[in-house]
């Protein structure tokens, strides 16, 4: 049984990475699991650093939109939404061509956190790049949401409404 919610489709989350950073740096979410997410990006000129090295904060940026995406989409979007509050990263091995591919699997999914774990490999080899940890705060909506929420209230209705 999948742990996200089932309207979820790949079209969805990548409609989440448009006119962001996340399209700046092409992530691209390739794959929806049962309790995981998968999204690869491009090793170029927008994702490496002045020796020619995949840039280790691009590597937190793919980590960090895989985790936070996954833990939205295993929360009701009408009521609560998750924040990030702390993420690691260690970077094992540099990647200088092709595609990086990350994936995030749920370590804790709580009432109020949770945790995931994301590793980065790359795509041909299967090279381990960098493995990080997400944790997120799970907050509960009081007023309206933002356009990013709204955008991502997938399968719902858009709360366009404000509540001052």
């Amino acid at each position: 049984m999948s742990k996200f919610r089932p309207e979820i489709t790949l079209e969805d989350l990548n409609k989440l990475c448009e006119g962001n950073m996340g399209d700046h740096l092409g992530i691209e979410f390739t794959e929806i699991g049962p309790d995981f997410l998968k999204a690869r990006m491009p090793v170029d000129r927008r994702t490496k650093q002045t020796m020619g090295l995949l840039h280790g904060g691009a590597s937190v940026v793919l980590a960090e939109t895989l985790g936070s995406v996954a833990a939205n989409c295993v929360l009701d979007n009408n009521t609560h939404h998750a924040v990030g509050l702390d993420i690691n990263a260690n970077h094992i091995r540099s990647a200088t061509e092709g595609f990086v591919v990350g994936i995030t699997r749920p370590i804790h999914i709580g009432r109020a956190t949770q945790v995931w774990e994301i590793r980065i490999e790359t795509e041909v080899g299967d090279h381990l790049v960098c493995v990080s940890r997400i944790t997120m705060a799970v907050l509960e909506k009081k007023n309206s949401f933002t356009a990013g929420m709204r955008k991502f209230n997938i399968g719902g209705e858009a709360n366009t409404e404000s509540n001052s």
